[in-house]
């Protein structure tokens, strides 16, 4: 059995505790077995490259990464306790109402600080892939939702414990805090190497359980830990955008997920877990294909409709590609999105409507909202 990591006893709430410090990356006593994990990652790299290609079946990319981002944003939201759905999070978007107002805004929390290390990693000043821009995405994730008491942006300075009410039940006791900065900066360190021995998608596994093992935030680590996956998945060259959402894999698997990231430090079974990751890239890359192969189906189905239609003009047809990237929507937020008069926007979805593309939500005369709703079924069939 390998050893993954050593025991230190700690307090905390006045109670010892044996906390788990890991072993810097990659494990070398013994070393990984690659003949465990060469012909997964094989197939996982295959099933990337595909998803890649199939890009170019829509117009617009951008269309693409709206509902990939919200899936991704959602579902990660979800393995935490989250009870939004992804219709909420579009009408959130639409300005409409919505109940569960705390669950949204921990979605569209998760969206903020995965854009904040995206626009940092494309920029030429932005910041590297770094322990400070973690917090300073930690910090948008936590930004006025549920966690915004357990110091957001900041690394943890108390001990945390995973599972049961009292630290002495704990099914998992993370690294004291005093350990949490050099451990990440060894972390930080693996992540740069220049020379790396392990191919990029057995890297990213290591690097997911390294940090939910260190858990160095008090709330909001398994949020940050799966946004890092879909970070390097795009910074090591594996796919040109983030068109998976892995958390839908590790949600529908969540007991496995979690019992696969419990072995590596009990069992030191690193080989378990990263077959299960790649098994799981592989599935969430083929259900991302079937997703962009409906999508584009319905969207080019539904352009050749509005095209045959008799007074399909140009402001309607603008009008339809704008519905990929805003599914629910009123009147007045056409009308400034084209830029045109209330009549001419009205005539507009009027247009779609009866052509069976959008439909009117409200029933009322006035303050009407509407939907794309068969794009919405689409993309709420795997959430």
């Amino acid at each position: 059995m390998r050893a993954t990591g050593t025991y230190v006893t700690t307090t905390t709430l006045g109670e010892p505790v044996r906390a788990f410090v890991p072993h810097p990356l990659p494990a070398t006593k013994p070393p990984l077995k690659a003949d465990s994990y060469s012909a997964a990652t094989h197939r996982a790299e295959m099933a990337l490259a595909r998803l890649s290609g199939m890009a170019g079946l829509v117009p617009s990319i951008d269309w693409l990464l709206y509902s990939a981002l919200r899936k991704e944003a959602l579902l990660t939201s979800q393995i935490e306790g989250t009870q939004a759905t992804l219709t909420d999070l579009f009408d959130k978007e639409a300005g409409l109402v919505v109940a569960n107002v705390d669950d949204v805004a921990e979605v569209t929390n998760y969206l903020s600080a995965f854009r904040l290390v995206r626009d940092n990693l494309r920029s030429p000043d932005g910041l590297t892939l770094s322990v400070r821009l973690l917090c300073d995405a930690h910090r948008l994730l936590l930004n006025g939702a549920r966690g915004a008491g357990k110091q957001p942006g900041e690394l943890r300075r108390s001990q945390n414990w995973i599972g049961g009410t009292r630290p002495g039940r704990a099914a998992f006791v993370p690294p004291p805090p005093d350990r949490v900065p050099e451990l990440l900066a060894d972390l930080e360190r693996f992540i740069h190497d220049v020379d790396p021995k392990l191919p990029p998608l057995v890297r990213i596994a290591l690097v997911h359980v390294q940090f939910e093992t260190i858990h160095p935030f008090l709330d909001g680590n398994g949020r940050i830990g799966r946004l890092l996956i879909a970070t390097l998945l795009e910074q090591w060259g594996l796919l040109p955008e983030p068109l998976v959402y892995l958390s839908g894999y590790l949600k529908q698997h969540q007991t496995e997920y979690c019992r696969r990231l419990s072995a590596v430090r009990t069992d030191g079974d690193w080989e378990g877990w990263i077959a299960f990751f790649l098994d799981g890239v592989e599935a969430a890359a083929v259900e991302a294909e079937r997703g962009i192969v409906a999508l584009a189906s319905l969207i080019n189905a539904d352009r050749r409709r509005l095209l045959a239609a008799p007074r399909a003009g140009v402001v309607a047809l603008r009008l339809f590609e704008l519905l990929p990237l805003m599914p629910r929507f009123t009147i007045e937020q056409i009308r400034q999105k084209l830029e045109t008069t209330f009549p001419t926007a009205t005539a507009a979805v009027k247009l779609l409507e009866e052509q069976d593309i959008v439909t009117e939500l409200t029933g009322q005369k006035k303050n009407r909202s509407f939907s794309y709703a068969a794009y919405v079924e689409v993309l709420t069939r795997d959430t």
